[in-house]
């Protein structure tokens, strides 16, 4: 990827990160960028084709910070993972917002697909549920759905994590003792 894509890349995924794809507006990404909205197009020819090289490039990031919560082997440890890459949630995010869109849908899928595969060792862990997996996975499911809705860039942070965590330990414990 030339130097100049990458610029105009990444101040698009900062931009949808937090405004979804209203915030993908050319002049508004060449004043960003500090160049002219002609380079845009030489690079891209449309919002399109801009949009999909974002994704892409979301699908690969999505990817790589799946295989590091693979690894995880703490709350600790994935805390630190989900704050180092906080604009990617935020991106994913918007996904999930704006999953009414048949393309964003496409790529959300495929990452939740890939990503709950990644995050149920740890979470299984963190919930204290490694001896039902199913169920795990069920309330991950819920606890992603969850997570996103309630994710902005302030509330992402390590107080929040692990209070957002207690909660969901929480409702696991009186699940398994009302059971």
């Amino acid at each position: 990827m030339k130097e100049i894509e990458k610029i105009w890349l990444e101040a698009g995924y900062r931009c949808f990160a937090y405004e979804g794809p209203s915030g993908l507006k050319v002049e508004r990404l060449s004043k960003e960028v500090g160049k002219n909205k002609s380079s845009f197009y030489h690079l891209f020819a449309d919002l399109e084709i801009f949009t999909e090289r974002l994704l892409k490039l979301h699908l690969n990031k999505a990817k790589a910070i799946s295989k590091k919560e693979s690894g995880a082997k703490s709350e600790k440890e994935l805390i630190s993972i989900i704050l180092e890459h906080k604009i990617d949630l935020l991106f994913n995010r918007q996904l999930r917002i704006h999953r009414n869109h048949p393309e964003f849908k496409e790529y959300l899928d495929h990452i939740v697909r890939f990503s709950v595969q990644g995050l149920l060792p740890v979470w299984k862990n963190i919930i204290s549920l490694k001896e039902n997996g199913a169920l795990a996975q069920m309330v991950l499911h819920l606890s992603l759905e969850n997570f996103y809705l309630q994710i902005t860039d302030k509330t992402l942070n390590e107080t929040w994590l692990k209070a957002y965590f207690a909660n969901i330990r929480q409702m696991v414990f009186l699940f398994k003792k009302n059971k």
